[in-house]
């Protein structure tokens, strides 16, 4: 994608742009499931989980939701949060900037997968504190980052064109 920087700015237009196309391009096959197990194992049963970056809500909301967890996706593309409540219209999905995140609430857990490698340092740094106020006493985050910091580009598309631009700090 010619043109575009790794500004969360660009990366809403590209994810609003594109929902229909990531949506039906990213793999269900949940390789992040060890992962997933880890984190839900430090939650109480039940528990309320916050998805921050859920875009369309699969297949990480999907697990929370399957495993029992009460799942609220906050996600900054609205055609994202069209494809999950489609899904799940019984779901509680947000329109929302992590890099703002003031939702009122707590939560048991809290999780951005491959969300918050889109946000520069200084980005990932105020998310930080506002995840923090969000969570409640003892609860648990998880949260994918890059290998190094700075932009990252990768060259592959997948089938719809996408790269993925992002922050690693």
């Amino acid at each position: 994608m010619a043109g575009i920087d790794a500004s969360p700015n660009d990366t809403q237009q590209v994810y609003e742009r594109q929902a229909a196309a990531y949506d039906a391009d990213r793999s269900r096959a949940l390789f992040e499931a060890r992962w997933l197990a880890r984190f839900a194992a430090c939650l109480q049963p039940g528990g309320r989980v916050l998805d921050l970056g859920c875009g369309a809500g699969e297949p990480i909301a999907r697990w929370f939701k399957a495993e029992g967890f009460a799942v609220t996706g906050v996600d900054f593309a609205a055609p994202m949060l069209d494809l999950a409540r489609a899904r799940w219209p019984d779901g509680d999905w947000r329109q929302g900037d992590m890099r703002q995140l003031d939702l009122g609430e707590s939560f048991d857990g809290i999780i951005a997968w491959d969300s918050f490698f889109h946000l520069r340092p200084d980005e990932q740094r105020i998310c930080i504190a506002h995840m923090a106020r969000h969570l409640v006493p003892g609860g648990s985050v998880l949260i994918t980052v890059g290998p190094m910091a700075g932009e990252i580009r990768r060259n592959g598309r997948g089938r719809n064109g996408l790269s993925r631009l992002a922050f690693a700090g």
